[in-house]
């Protein structure tokens, strides 16, 4: 739920900092307290493709380019929202504040002083705005790439803001979740090579020789019986489907002597070491249990 409201006219030209001011000053929150200094539902922030610049992404237009600020500020609440106050006489006449009520308001990062949305609401609310396919990938890809953000709180947000509807921003999700597969791969196998772990079979479906495919696992050390999958599972639609398939995977695998290990991203990538410890774990216990049951090995 928006509403815009054109800044007065006014000459000279401000300043990128003079403009977030006065979008905030506007929105009835007080740009100069810090975040910490009122209640939530009292503060607004900046949000959209303002928040993505100040966030330094390179996809995003500078601050000095956009013709409206986005201020996300609490939905029909008249004690969070004052009513706008008056701008700063530097705002000229082509600048506006645009305000995004939402009735869940996320906790605000403080950037150069000012209250900024965190990336993945930040990117939900630029989304909204944008029609072309090919920008709305380069941001959701960077939020990645960049490491501002993992995928699945930006389909979260994508899929709350009910925009995962739309064909251009279902087609860059399958591009952020691709590069979001990308880098936790690269991160999997820098785990298994720095911490001298033994090379497995990377990417590879599993059968019962004669039988149906047991299903496809991220890495396998047949001589050991152990198996690795990736949780890289996102709020979208089928995914509570995807987990009762990756369940029966497990059970199956189970079934046939195989240990599975399973992975987060965020582990591999804040805590490779313990998962590293896991993994050697299960590799050095494997004498100790039932030889697993033979199982062809093909590429995934």
């Amino acid at each position: 739920m928006t509403h815009e409201v054109p800044l007065p006219p006014r000459t000279g030209l401000p300043t990128s900092e003079q403009r977030l001011h006065a979008a905030l000053r506007y929105a009835g929150a007080d740009a100069a307290a810090p975040p910490g200094a009122a209640s939530r539902a009292h503060r607004a922030m900046i949000t959209g493709l303002a928040a993505l610049a100040l966030h330094c992404f390179s996809a995003a237009p500078s601050l000095l380019d956009l013709e409206r600020i986005d201020v996300l500020v609490p939905e029909l609440d008249d004690s969070a929202h004052q009513g706008p106050r008056a701008p700063s006489p530097a705002v000229c006449a082509y600048t506006s504040a645009h305000l995004v009520r939402t009735r869940i308001l996320p906790e605000p990062e403080e950037i150069t002083g000012l209250p900024v949305a965190p990336v993945p609401r930040a990117l939900a609310d630029a989304v909204a705005g944008l029609a072309e396919a090919e920008g709305v990938r380069r941001l959701l890809v960077e939020a990645v790439r960049g490491g501002h953000c993992e995928p699945q709180p930006i389909v979260r947000e994508l899929t709350r803001a009910r925009l995962l509807g739309l064909p251009h921003v279902a087609d860059a999700v399958d591009s952020l979740l691709a590069e979001g597969r990308a880098l936790t791969e690269g991160c999997l196998y820098g785990m298994v090579f720095t911490h001298g772990l033994p090379d497995p079979c990377w990417n590879v479906e599993l059968r019962v020789p004669g039988g149906p495919p047991v299903g496809a696992v991220d890495a396998y050390w047949p001589d050991h019986g152990v198996a690795l999958e990736i949780d890289a599972r996102t709020p979208r639609a089928g995914a509570e489907a995807a987990w009762d398939a990756y369940a029966r995977k497990r059970e199956t695998l189970e079934q046939l002597g195989v240990t599975v290990v399973h992975v987060t991203e965020a582990k591999l990538r804040d805590a490779p070491a313990q998962q590293a410890a896991v993994v050697r774990t299960a590799l050095m216990t494997s004498c100790e249990r039932e030889p697993a049951a033979y199982l062809t090995v093909l590429p995934r």
